[in-house]
């Protein structure tokens, strides 16, 4: 039986092309049935729209409800796998808890929603993202990068994404670093590139948003996980001795405050758990290129840049996107 890693995606993987893309099953009627009970639009609703709109889709207290009931919709169509851990990107680590069964699947629709509906027209701050790699994931110094950094007040690094940073801020500082950062090209897409309606989370300025957490959620059933899971500070989290306490304090505390390394999260799955492959959970696939980037730092089954990591993948696919059918089929 294949030994995976399970990858959870942050709440911008759900874009225009993953439309009508949520397979359905017990866990969307149970989401369906959270948000129908709150008044507001399911997952199942805004997932059969014939067209993709910001205002509903990308809205923070959408994204979220929709990226955790894509990815966990995936996660139980799974098949002949042993899941050995679970890695998250930003949200994707509340998404993460319930895929690892340190949450029940209704605290976990509680806590995405709550942190989503924190954001509902009050978006704090600002998210950019800028490339550290070339095209064929050659890393390049960014003397300009580190230079904002130590010299503007509210800007701070937000996400280590493989060859990308995040950074996040006040919304007057991600527009000064906008103007001050050298262009640069991720694929075909311009950078620096502000991240639509997203706050400055994994900031200093998300406090406030921690502390009233940490009071609306004080209920939540925390349990040590069934699968190992990893933080965004790269400590795992081992079924039976992870202590629920700790779980709860980095999630509602640092996990809102501090970088979110995604990069060692998943350096230290691979290290610790050896898996078969990582499958990367839906909506879409956007997370493919950030595991391959931290894959080639690594020298990880010697892949060491782009065409390597193609390389690879084509021998057989270690990285299986559960939006690709042919590696969802591996898997599913």
């Amino acid at each position: 039986m294949r030994r995976i890693i399970l990858v959870c995606p942050g709440r911008g993987s759900y874009g225009r092309d993953t439309l009508r893309s949520i397979p359905r099953g017990p866990v969307v009627e149970a989401a369906d049935a959270f948000r129908a009970a709150l008044g507001r639009p399911t997952p199942t609703e805004m997932d059969a729209t014939d067209t993709f709109s910001s205002r509903l889709h990308v809205a923070g207290e959408n994204a979220s409800i929709l990226t955790m009931t894509a990815a966990l919709a995936d996660r139980e169509q799974l098949r002949e796998v042993e899941v050995v851990g679970v890695v998250g990107n930003s949200m994707g680590w509340y998404t993460a808890l319930a895929a690892a069964g340190a949450l029940s699947l209704q605290d976990g629709f509680r806590l995405v929603e709550t942190m989503g509906q924190y954001q509902a027209s009050n978006v704090i701050g600002a998210q950019l993202l800028y490339p550290l790699v070339d095209n064929e994931w050659r890393r390049f110094p960014s003397p300009e990068l580190e230079l904002i950094l130590d010299d503007t007040a509210e800007m701070y690094h937000s996400i280590h994404l493989g060859g990308q940073a995040v950074l996040g801020g006040s919304t007057e500082a991600i527009n000064g670093a906008m103007k001050r950062l050298p262009p640069r090209k991720i694929g075909d897409r311009d950078a620096p590139m502000i991240l639509p309606l997203h706050s400055a989370f994994h900031t200093p300025l998300m406090a406030p948003t921690a502390a009233r957490a940490q009071h609306d959620l004080a209920d939540l059933g925390w349990q040590s996980p069934a699968v190992p899971l990893v933080d965004g500070h790269g400590t795992v989290h081992w079924p039976r001795h992870g202590s629920p306490a700790a779980l709860r304090a980095y999630t509602l505390g640092p996990q809102v405050t501090e970088p979110y390394d995604f990069g060692l999260g998943l350096v230290t799955a691979l290290r610790e758990l050896a898996p078969d492959a990582i499958v990367l959970l839906g909506p879409g696939g956007n997370l493919g290129g950030a595991v391959g980037q931290v894959l080639a730092r690594e020298g990880w089954r010697g892949v060491h840049d782009k065409a390597s990591f193609l390389a690879l993948q084509a021998r057989e696919p270690f990285v299986l996107a559960m939006n690709r059918p042919e590696q969802r089929a591996r898997v599913a």
